[in-house]
């Protein structure tokens, strides 16, 4: 389905005039989001460095409108009505190293794939990122939302980001400015919220020079791991949030749901905070399983489970 265009002509030739055949309109999203559902979205843009990021997103916010950047399309659903406004696609990849010290500052664009990243780190020698070698999405969602697996994030990695603000400009933030926390940081609380976000234009990551033997088994133990215990094929990654002193995972079965179909989408039987779409599903077929998840959870064990992925888009939660 198209949404209707609520977007000013005279502005969308302003965007293409800048980025030229960049500029697409009406694309449906499914193909970019590692779930495989949603619809599309009104302006589409891909973006191949931080200074065109910057660029696309002040355009957006002088004219009024609402913009979100997707990067690897990992812990996102996307509407089956689409996306109103602006949608980036960041591949702003450039990484560069500096040493100072007994560190390596590793700068990477917001939108480098942060597996991709790793590996590129760890055939250096250099320590710190190898628990994000299975890890998928870009550098800048890692940012954001505090990635992180096998017992480390990106909290106990960055230095500091360069973030572009709304009507502000661009400004460098410190590790302790983030506010991290599990899954959270300053910019992660702006989701769902009806504002304009920060974006995350580059990172700094300080690394430890270390055998690039030794990184490569610490990472062949994490990726064998992650293989054994969590299901392939199209998902969004992990639904919920760990809560305090639970697994999420643990609950969504123990309430008896492993397995749970509706539509095209299922519970993972692998791993049941995994909600897997194996047969076409929409992403109305997924709100459903989110939907049980957290009602039968809370009836259960009188837990809330809270969403580790964003809600992306026109969403009608009055059907």
């Amino acid at each position: 389905m198209n949404l209707q265009t609520s977007i000013r002509l005279s502005t969308i030739t302003q965007f293409h005039e800048q980025f030229g055949d960049k500029l697409q309109l009406q694309v449906p999203l499914s193909r970019y989001t590692s779930a495989r559902v949603g619809g599309p979205a009104e302006m589409f843009l891909t973006v191949n460095s931080a200074d065109e990021l910057q660029t696309a997103v002040s355009m957006a916010y002088t004219h009024h409108i609402p913009y979100f950047i997707l990067g690897g399309g990992s812990n996102i659903m996307v509407a089956e009505q689409g996306v109103r406004g602006l949608v980036i696609m960041n591949k702003a990849k450039r990484v560069s190293f500096k040493h100072i010290g007994a560190s390596v500052i590793c700068t990477a664009e917001s939108g480098m794939n942060l597996s991709s990243l790793s590996r590129q780190c760890m055939g250096k020698g250099l320590g710190g990122l190898e628990w994000a070698v299975s890890v998928p999405g870009t550098v800048g969602g890692a940012v954001v939302g505090n990635s992180g697996a096998h017992g480390s994030d990106m909290n106990h990695t960055l230095r500091a980001a360069t973030i572009w603000e709304p009507g502000r400009g661009v400004r460098i933030y410190s590790n302790e400015e983030m506010g991290y926390a599990y899954r959270s940081s300053i910019l992660q609380k702006e989701h769902g919220r009806n504002m304009s976000r920060r974006v995350v234009l580059q990172a700094e990551l300080e690394l430890t020079p270390e055998s690039v033997d030794v990184l490569m088994a610490r990472a062949d133990g994490f990726i064998a791991h992650r293989k054994q215990s969590q299901p392939g094929g199209a998902s969004c990654g992990s639904m919920f949030k760990n809560p305090e002193n639970y697994y999420a995972g643990y609950l969504i079965e123990a309430a008896g749901l492993k397995g749970l179909r509706v539509g095209g989408a299922k519970i993972s039987e692998k791993h049941a905070n995994f909600f897997v779409n194996d047969q076409e599903a929409t992403a109305n077929d997924i709100r459903a399983l989110i939907a049980e998840a957290w009602n039968t959870v809370r009836e259960q064990f009188g837990v809330e489970l809270e969403l580790e992925v964003e809600l992306v888009g026109e969403w009608r939660f009055e059907e």
